[in-house]
C-alpha cells in the first residue's frame, strides 16, 4: 500500500477490523512512520443496470453515492449516514442475484431507504427520479408522506434550544421559578 504522505511503497498493518461490508485496516508507513487507514471491500461482479431508454450500463457505486449525497445535501444527518445508505443499497442489489437490474428497481430501493432516513431528501430525490410534471404531483407526494404520519420520526429542522419566540427574552435556567 502506497503511503499518502511520502509515497513510499511499503507499509505494515497495525490493526484490522470488520466494519459492515468492508475491512478497516490501520497501517503504518515503513518509510516515514505515517499512520493511515484503508477500507477494503470484496469486489464482486457488478450487475448491469437497464436504463429507461433500454441502454445497459454497469452499476456504479459512485454514481449512486453522488445522487444520494445531492438529495441529502445540507440536511442535519449523522456523519456517515449517506455512506451507510449506499452500502445498504449496494448490498441489496447484489443480494438480488441478478446480472441485469432495471433502473426503476434501483430508484425504488433508494426512495424507500431515503423515506426512512429523511423526508426532505426523499422528496428531493423523488422530484428528480419521478420527474414531477407540476407542483400538483409534488404536493400529492408530500400529502402521501403526511398521511403516513412518519414525520414524527424525522430529525427536527432546528435544535430545540435555537427556537425562540420573538419579543420574549430567555432567562437563565437557574433563575426560572417552578410552576
Amino acid at each position: 500500500m502506497k503511503c499518502p504522505h511520502c509515497g513510499y511503497i511499503d507499509s505494515k498493518v497495525i490493526d484490522s477490523r470488520d466494519v459492515n461490508e468492508t475491512i478497516r485496516r490501520r497501517r503504518e508507513c515503513l518509510g516515514c512512520g505515517f499512520r493511515f487507514t484503508t477500507h477494503e471491500r470484496i469486489q464482486t461482479s457488478n450487475p448491469v443496470i437497464i436504463k429507461k431508454d433500454q441502454r445497459r450500463e454497469e452499476f456504479s457505486r459512485e454514481k449512486l453515492a453522488t445522487g444520494i449525497r445531492k438529495a441529502c445535501e445540507k440536511r442535519p444527518l449523522p456523519t456517515g449516514a449517506t455512506e451507510k445508505l449506499v452500502d445498504e443499497i449496494e448490498s441489496e442489489l447484489h443480494s438480488l442475484g441478478k446480472a441485469e437490474i432495471p433502473s426503476s428497481v434501483v430508484g425504488e430501493i433508494v426512495m424507500e431507504k431515503l423515506k426512512k432516513l429523511d423526508h426532505i431528501a426523499y422528496i428531493r430525490f423523488a422530484s428528480v427520479y419521478r420527474d414531477f410534471a407540476d407542483i400538483t404531483s409534488l404536493k400529492r407526494e408530500v400529502d402521501t408522506l403526511i398521511a403516513a404520519k412518519d414525520i414524527a420520526s424525522q430529525l427536527p429542522l432546528l435544535p430545540k434550544e435555537e427556537v425562540s419566540v420573538p419579543g420574549r427574552k430567555k432567562r437563565p435556567a437557574s433563575s426560572r421559578r417552578p410552576r
